[in-house]
């Protein structure tokens, strides 16, 4: 594997390790906290955390936005245990398929539906920024808004 993608891999895993000690801390019901009534609530942030890796690496792909409105649409996650199962599933399967990316594959552009071009080793960089930038929205929404203490480094 390019020790570049290991790195960004590596990353990732990191920052959905922390969402799962930040899961693990949490009852049922509050994945239906909602601290701003027309933003996601927390299931539904994790929800999305959740498929990151999944779909991210299908909009790399250059999947239409029709696709991905069905794609979207057909994820039901409920439950804390789903949602960390997914988070681990979707990370395997973008660890694999990334595994066995040659390095001319990685330098091949993809442009999304709504026309932004990055090759695929830099969709990968994406995936980790956009990762950490919801796990961040849901450890601040737990802080702020609801009083969550986890003494939590969210770092390595």
């Amino acid at each position: 594997m390019n020790p570049y993608c290991a790195g960004c891999l590596h990353q990732i895993e990191a920052a959905l390790q922390k969402t799962i000690t930040i899961m693990q801390q949490l009852k049922e019901e509050e994945l239906l906290l909602r601290p701003t009534p027309d933003k996601m609530s927390v299931g539904e942030l994790l929800q999305h955390i959740a498929t990151i890796c999944r779909t991210d690496y299908y909009i790399s792909l250059g999947y239409s936005q029709e696709k991905m409105t069905n794609m979207y649409e057909k994820i039901k996650l409920t439950s804390l245990k789903e949602l960390e199962a997914e988070m681990k599933t979707s990370f395997t399967f973008l660890a694999e398929v990334y595994g066995k990316y040659s390095e001319d594959e990685l330098e091949q552009p993809v442009t999304s539906y709504w026309g932004t071009s990055y090759t695929r080793f830099e969709w990968l960089i994406e995936i980790v920024a956009h990762i950490y930038h919801h796990r961040g929205q849901l450890h601040a929404i737990l802080t702020h808004s609801y009083g969550k203490d986890y003494n939590l480094v969210l770092f390595e």
